[in-house]
């Protein structure tokens, strides 16, 4: 079973990305788990949402306790909130920044993780310049899909499709593959470079 764990801010769709991953496990014929737990319910309080995709039926209920991978959504939350907790050496990160992991001051939480599984992806600015609003949960979501392997794009584009019909979705989309492309490039470059 892989488990997703996503930390943001209540209005930045944190919510609806757990949904949109569970849609895409369930294109690729795959069962899918995704539900939110809230604090004080309004806008920028901070929200967390989880999502399990696995091959077979998935009984558990509770929240994500060990992710396999984090995705952070407002890195305004660092160091406020326990977000990497549980989290194993062979997870993954995706932090919407447009600042590296030296520079959030977490390089010490990066150094145990296997290469190439940590990622800063400036979110925001791609949902600002795809879809006019600054929601980095498409971006995101497109990012996760480059950095795991675990969900391909075209799914993921698809569950957007099917959440949001018409120009928005194909904006979200735009954002999604733009997020995917760009940390596609930075691993093969990553790579290479070692």
């Amino acid at each position: 079973m892989f488990q997703v764990r996503i930390h943001g801010r209540g209005g930045q769709g944190v919510v609806t990305a757990a949904e949109i991953l569970s849609v895409a496990a369930f294109l690729e014929g795959k069962y899918a788990q995704a539900f939110p737990t809230f604090g004080s319910e309004r806008m920028g309080a901070p929200v967390t949402a989880f999502c399990r995709i696995d091959d077979h039926p998935i009984r558990l209920r509770e929240p994500v306790v060990a992710p396999d991978a984090l995705i952070i959504q407002d890195a305004t939350l660092l160091h406020r909130v326990p977000l990497f907790d549980g989290l194993a050496d062979s997870g993954y990160v995706l932090i919407n920044s447009t600042q590296a992991f030296h520079e959030l001051a977490l390089s010490e939480l990066a150094k145990p993780l296997l290469e190439g599984r940590c990622c800063t992806l400036p979110a925001t600015r791609l949902g600002l310049k795809h879809m006019g609003r600054p929601i980095p949960n498409a971006a995101l979501l497109g990012g996760f899909a480059a950095i795991t392997r675990v969900l391909p794009i075209d799914s993921i584009a698809a569950a957007i499709k099917n959440k949001f019909p018409g120009a928005m979705g194909e904006k979200n989309v735009a954002a999604a593959r733009a997020a995917y492309r760009l940390v596609t490039e930075r691993n093969v470059a990553y790579a290479s470079a070692s």
